[in-house]
């Protein structure tokens, strides 16, 4: 039973990468797929890509419009969990039912329940994730609000996570084996 956590920038591989690594557990894989096209066919278009990219053998549950208390308990825990991708699943917990009006503490308790859950779960977990952190600061109160929410929702995932892996152009960087604290370099 693992945890593993693969961030990166939009484009930058991780769906692909994820893919690999949990075809390589040998088990049944179960990708809780978050994103709901919901009359957008540009959005259409991109499931219709990674549903295509996933090997055959590979069963998708749609997970947009549910609770994680839902969908989480549906995945046996002798298959492994793809969760493609946490960004947005959020959206969907912090705003699907069309609820605007969410305070940074209500938006913060909603993510933090998703990833207790995902923590809790027994069972090898991969959760793919945007790093939306290193761009310019968003110009919305709304977008200021999801950044913050993703970012520490990433942070106590990676925490508890047995590997984290930054993808970069299709490439990982470790990041559980890089140290959270500098050290000063002797000459």
């Amino acid at each position: 039973m693992a945890l593993v956590v693969l961030t990166g920038g939009a484009r930058s591989g991780k769906s692909a990468v994820a893919a690999r690594m949990a075809a390589r557990r040998g088990r049944p894989v179960i990708v809780a797929a978050a994103g709901a096209a919901d009359g957008d066919a540009e959005m259409a278009a991109r499931i219709a890509r990674h549903r295509a990219d996933r090997p055959a053998g590979f069963e998708t549950l749609e997970v947009a419009g549910l609770a994680v208390s839902e969908w989480l308990p549906r995945v046996p825990t002798d298959a492994v969990l793809l969760l493609d991708c946490l960004g947005t699943l959020l959206t969907d917990v912090l705003w699907g039912s069309g609820e605007f009006g969410l305070s940074e503490v209500q938006a913060e308790a909603r993510a933090h329940e998703v990833v207790e859950a995902l923590v809790a779960r027994r069972g090898d977990t991969i959760v793919v994730t945007n790093e939306i952190g290193m761009g310019v600061v968003p110009v919305s109160a709304a977008g200021r609000l999801f950044r913050d929410v993703l970012g520490r929702a990433n942070t106590a995932l990676v925490a508890a996570a047995d590997a984290a892996y930054l993808v970069v152009c299709g490439r990982c960087i470790d990041c559980v084996a890089a140290s959270a604290d500098p050290v000063w370099p002797e000459r």
